[in-house]
């Protein structure tokens, strides 16, 4: 459990100081690449990896190995065994557990993201967190509060660190193994002299073993030892006019703004029959579809029917799902989803907010991928986004082109924690989204 699951944060190294690390979380052509780069280097340990060298990840000196056996690198512990007092903090400092149900506490943790968690190269562009989705984010079924970790100076009690982690069910070939997903790792810009990164990461694996799990799942814009899968995002324009305003992307070569404009237009209305929103009522067959499709891959969730109604029941701003009912059986025969991750636009007199939406999960069983997908385009357009992304996971290359996405030039690397799969898998062989 050693690095943030999904998004970049600070951008020094921690051998020189203290940062957030995580995946990389790209946005565009132009790109907001650098919130992964400046931030991924959080963990990476230059061009050494002695933070990871101590940990139990699969080393770049094992890869071609075949002697190793899949599964768990080392034992569990005995949870008597685990240290019960929390790691040390430099002497201003303390811990806390963050309440994510208080409005207060959400206000302080939102205002420690927004300023100091991803922000690219160019000071362009800062993901901007909502309550609602950091709620989302962290309290699906199961979750553990004491895994909402943060630092407070001591005098002032102003939170300057934060880290957190929530429980996965993850199969890895046939195996389910409950798993944690780390995330939020972010300490003040000011701070990251005091090196509280790695104290953050050992205190929230230590509260994770407590609860006597011993694996996780995690992905990074950086290579750390050792990734089981690299993805890359696309990126699809749907307001074009705005993303070339504010610096996102530039009109191509040859290119004038209305025919760019032309290009990326979409149907008013989505295409397929008996296309419509998922209501509470559509869990048992959204699972059943989920659990047949995630089953080709090799690693990918284990959903519950609570976690696709925590998941994947639309909550405005936070996540869109849409299932197609046949219109004379009734039968769900299709899904699609998309989540939001909105990005403050900073220094530009007439845009304040980019809207972007990110593929999630998408099963198409008598519906066309290709159509399925632009219906859901359609659908983002309708809300207002500006920019749809994907990753080249699971069956998406298969669309990525015909439906006008372009590639960006970075790439997500997924991570296991304390546990070994023989080989690399292709992005194809992926079917797991970590926000």
């Amino acid at each position: 459990m050693a690095t943030p699951a999904s998004n970049a944060g600070n951008s020094e190294d921690p051998t020189s100081g203290d940062n957030d690390g995580g995946g990389l979380m790209k946005m565009g052509w132009r790109s907001l690449e650098g919130l992964g780069r400046r931030a991924q280097k959080a963990l990476a340990l230059e061009k050494k990896h002695l933070f990871w060298e101590t940990q139990p990840v699969e080393q770049f000196k094992d890869r071609d190995n075949q002697d190793l056996v899949e599964g768990p690198i080392d034992p569990p512990q005995d949870v008597s065994e685990v240290r019960k007092e929390p790691y040390n903090l430099p002497k201003d400092y303390e811990w806390c557990t963050c309440d994510i149900g208080s409005d207060e506490i959400m206000n302080e943790i939102y205002n420690l993201l927004t300023s100091n968690y991803v922000e690219d190269d160019e000071n362009m562009f800062r993901f901007d967190y909502s309550t609602d989705f950091l709620r989302w984010a962290l309290r699906p079924p199961g979750f553990f509060p004491s895994w909402h970790i943060g630092v407070r100076v001591k005098v002032t009690k102003r939170l300057v660190a934060f880290i957190t982690g929530v429980p996965a069910h993850i199969r890895v070939r046939d195996k389910v193994v409950l798993m944690a997903e780390i995330n939020f790792l972010c300490v003040h810009k000011k701070l990251r002299s005091k090196r509280l990164a790695p104290v953050l990461i050992k205190e929230v694996t230590r509260r994770v073993h407590l609860e006597n799990i011993w694996q996780a799942v995690y992905t990074a814009g950086v290579v750390l030892p050792t990734p089981v899968a690299t993805c890359q995002y696309w990126h699809r324009s749907l307001n074009p006019k705005k993303l070339i305003d504010v610096g996102f992307s530039r009109l191509g070569a040859r290119m004038t703004m209305s025919r760019t404009i032309k290009l990326y237009r979409l149907p008013d209305a989505a295409a397929t029959p008996g296309f419509r929103e998922m209501e509470r009522h559509d869990v048992p067959a959204v699972r059943r579809l989920l659990r047949n499709y995630l089953n080709q891959f090799i690693v990918a969730p284990h959903f519950s029917e609570d976690d696709i109604e925590h998941w994947l029941l639309p909550k405005e701003n936070v996540v869109n799902s849409y299932v197609v009912e046949n219109p004379e059986s009734h039968e769900i025969t299709d899904f699609c989803s998309f989540y939001t991750l909105p990005s403050t636009i900073l220094g530009n007199p007439n845009h304040t907010f980019l809207k972007a939406a990110y593929s999630y999960y998408n099963i198409a069983t008598s519906t066309p991928l290709l159509q399925l997908m632009n219906d859901a385009l359609i659908m983002a357009k309708r809300k207002d986004y500006d920019v749809f992304n994907a990753l080249d996971i699971m069956h998406n290359h298969s669309f990525l082109k015909q439906l006008k996405f372009g590639p960006g030039d970075g790439h997500l690397h997924y991570y296991l924690y304390n546990y070994r799969i023989k080989g690399v898998m292709k992005p194809s062989e992926l079917g797991l989204v970590l926000l």
